[in-house]
């Protein structure tokens, strides 16, 4: 498994990264996909103190343990549950920032997060104290470097430039390439791209027929868009599975590729997808066949 810098900072992250959210809350089948993971050396895993009300981080950390430092770990602050209360709210103030990051700490069993991700944001966010309590946070010791996950281009604007950001967790795949504008401008703030969404709900894997006789659609492509689309790729490539990740890291600011996975089987085929990877070299057909379009909205 190859490894990318992530940003201007010092940490090396595998550029397949497994993704929390789709972890059983059954531990021991959730530590089954963990393991494996960390056996063919993806070192990078993304949970968030949303996941099932917490017990995604708790979970990730006690399967962890004594492995910790084996790992570079990422989770998420800004959606609040309010107890007694269905769903959730976004508090990005540096108070609850603060609070969350303890609740984050002793959940996964750390002293230290090594990503701390705003999870979202607003252009109305108090962004100057949002980046002075992430600074607080780093010269403590709590956390090594922070980011944002977010897809709103004046939220990135706001906060790049004025803060030491190293991670933009932004929803990319050959099926959505609105983030393909922001690329250059990340780059320069000394940010890479974590991407998620890569296989496209499942269509972009070899699964793509089942998948597509469940879909109306996706984004802005019709369901007649999509099967035209994806048929006519599936012409061109021999693993579409392989040509999701291959697309995404064939641009280099994109440290790593999140991959959610709820069993080892899909796992397997995610990890035996990116085997392939480097014999895909010619992106003409998926850029031809793919709409190349800009965020209309947050400009």
């Amino acid at each position: 498994m190859k490894k990318r810098q992530l940003g201007a900072s010092d940490l090396l992250i595998s550029e397949i990264s497994l993704g929390g959210m789709s972890l059983s809350t059954d531990k021991k089948q959730a530590a089954s996909i963990v393991d494996m993971a960390l056996d063919a050396g993806i070192n990078y895993i993304d949970t968030a103190d949303l996941y099932d009300f917490g017990v995604n981080e708790k979970i990730i950390g006690e399967i962890l343990g004594n492995r910790r430092q084996q790992v570079i770990l990422a989770t998420k602050v800004g959606n609040r549950w309010t107890e007694g209360v269905e769903g959730w709210h976004w508090d990005a103030s540096p108070s609850y920032i603060k609070e969350a990051v303890h609740a984050s700490l002793q959940r996964l069993g750390t002293d230290y997060i090594d990503v701390y991700q705003l999870h979202g944001g607003t252009i109305e966010d108090d962004w100057d104290g949002i980046i002075d309590t992430f600074e607080g946070l780093k010269k403590d010791g709590l956390i090594r470097e922070y980011g944002i996950s977010s897809i709103r281009p004046n939220v990135l604007k706001r906060f790049l430039p004025a803060s030491h950001a190293k991670s933009v967790m932004m929803q990319y795949s050959a099926l959505d390439r609105h983030p393909e504008e922001w690329f250059e401008f990340i780059v320069s703030e000394g940010a890479s791209v974590v991407t998620r969404g890569t296989v496209a709900k499942g269509l972009l894997t070899n699964s793509w027929q089942q998948r597509l006789q469940r879909s109306n659609g996706f984004n802005s492509y019709t369901a007649e868009e999509l099967t035209a689309t994806l048929t006519e790729l599936a012409s061109h490539y021999d693993d579409l599975h392989a040509l999701a990740l291959a697309f995404n890291l064939k641009e280099p600011v994109i440290a790593s590729t999140v991959i959610g996975a709820s069993s080892q089987e899909q796992l397997a085929q995610t990890l035996a997808a990116y085997e392939k990877i480097d014999a895909i070299v010619d992106f003409t057909a998926v850029n031809k066949l793919t709409k190349q379009e800009q965020y209309r909205e947050h400009r």
